[in-house]
């Protein structure tokens, strides 16, 4: 059995998946590059292979391929990163995949997701963008138009085929009109968009507009704000690992902002805390896992997705924000109790995930 993973070489997540490789006594996986298969528009597997998907991000050459864009610190441009991915994937030739390009189509939607666990019964937050047959959110306007036809005062506006918060606004009226925004996104005075690691309040509505009418061409989604429940005084949510539709790995994320995205400053937060205030709830963590595996579930043909939980306000309930290809970056973390991948990172999960499912019959 070999395994071969398309990803950026001398990245950590590719380094960290060859580790668990060698580590369960298999061959290094062979490595291709994105970005020779963004130039040769694909590339070729032996029909034995096991082809794993890794993260394109984080490599410049690469997003400038993807994306068309000189600086892969700007925000624009995420239409045609999502144009140039899946051409690429549908690209691949043999193999036994890991992934699955259409479930990867919906994926990297978010208004195709959205509408996918909406019709699964999977708890998400209300949307007027979801599914393929809503109207398009073609800039500023629209956003206020929703927020008063919806009675959404509070909303999250994100990027149709954003990641790691890239594009996302969270927005919030107040009394007299008053609008406020936080992001990441940092405006510039010549009205260029460019991600920063530092997060950003804007009161002013003009500004704001002026943000997501560059992100609008791109494609909008847009989102009721749920009230999360808090830890340490800090909004708290949950990265949870679904592998071969069981959660295996969970990590709290708190901030002192809606973002808490770790590179934005989002700190770990306390697994066992949440769990015992769950409980004392009267939540059944079974049960809270099993809503993670209920929005996995939705795309059976790929092996693992990192689910975004969003714990309300007294932690009884929760609510799916996203399902992500590649959310399995959760390094020094080691499986939940009774989850088949005690003692395992969540590539040494996946690796045995494989293994399991597509080792040969014996005669």
């Amino acid at each position: 059995m070999r395994f071969a993973v398309v990803g950026n070489p001398g990245n950590r997540r590719v380094a960290l998946f060859d580790q668990a490789v060698r580590a369960a006594g298999l061959p290094a996986p062979r490595i291709v590059a994105w970005a020779e298969v963004l130039r040769a528009g694909g590339a070729d597997f032996a029909a034995g292979e096991l082809v794993r998907l890794d993260s394109p991000g984080e490599d410049a050459d690469v997003d400038r391929l993807l994306r068309g864009a000189e600086d892969p610190a700007r925000v624009e441009g995420s239409a045609r990163w999502y144009a140039s991915l899946l051409a690429a994937v549908r690209g691949l030739r043999g193999g036994v995949r890991l992934d699955d390009p259409d479930e990867l189509a919906v994926l990297f939607d978010k208004r195709r997701c959205h509408a996918a666990l909406a019709a699964a019964g999977v708890p998400v937050p209300a949307s007027p963008t979801s599914g393929t047959d809503a109207a398009p959110v073609r800039g500023w306007d629209d956003v206020r138009a929703l927020m008063r036809e919806h009675r959404m005062p509070r909303l999250f506006v994100k990027l149709a085929h954003g990641s790691s918060a890239s594009g996302v606004l969270a927005v919030e009226s107040a009394g007299g009109g008053r609008i406020r925004a936080t992001t990441s996104v940092d405006l510039t005075p010549d009205g260029h968009l460019f991600n920063s690691l530092r997060i950003r309040r804007y009161d002013d509505e003009r500004r704001i507009a002026a943000i997501v009418d560059a992100l609008a061409p791109d494609g909008l989604h847009v989102e009721r704000w749920l009230p999360k429940a808090s830890q340490q005084g800090r909004a708290a949510d949950l990265r949870v690992v679904v592998v071969a539709g069981r959660a295996t790995h969970a990590v709290v994320r708190t901030g002192a902002s809606p973002l808490t995205n770790l590179h934005l400053g989002g700190r770990r937060g306390d697994l066992d805390a949440v769990r015992t205030a769950m409980t004392a709830a009267g939540a059944r963590w079974a049960d809270v896992l099993g809503v993670c595996e209920q929005a996995a579930a939705c795309f059976p043909r790929t092996l693992c997705v990192g689910v975004d939980l969003l714990p309300a306000i007294g932690w009884q309930r929760v609510a799916v924000g996203e399902v992500n290809a590649f959310g399995d970056l959760l390094p020094r973390l080691t499986g939940l109790p009774g989850s088949g991948a005690e003692g395992l990172d969540t590539y040494a999960a996946q690796v045995a995930a494989a293994v399991a499912r597509h080792a040969p019959t014996p005669a």
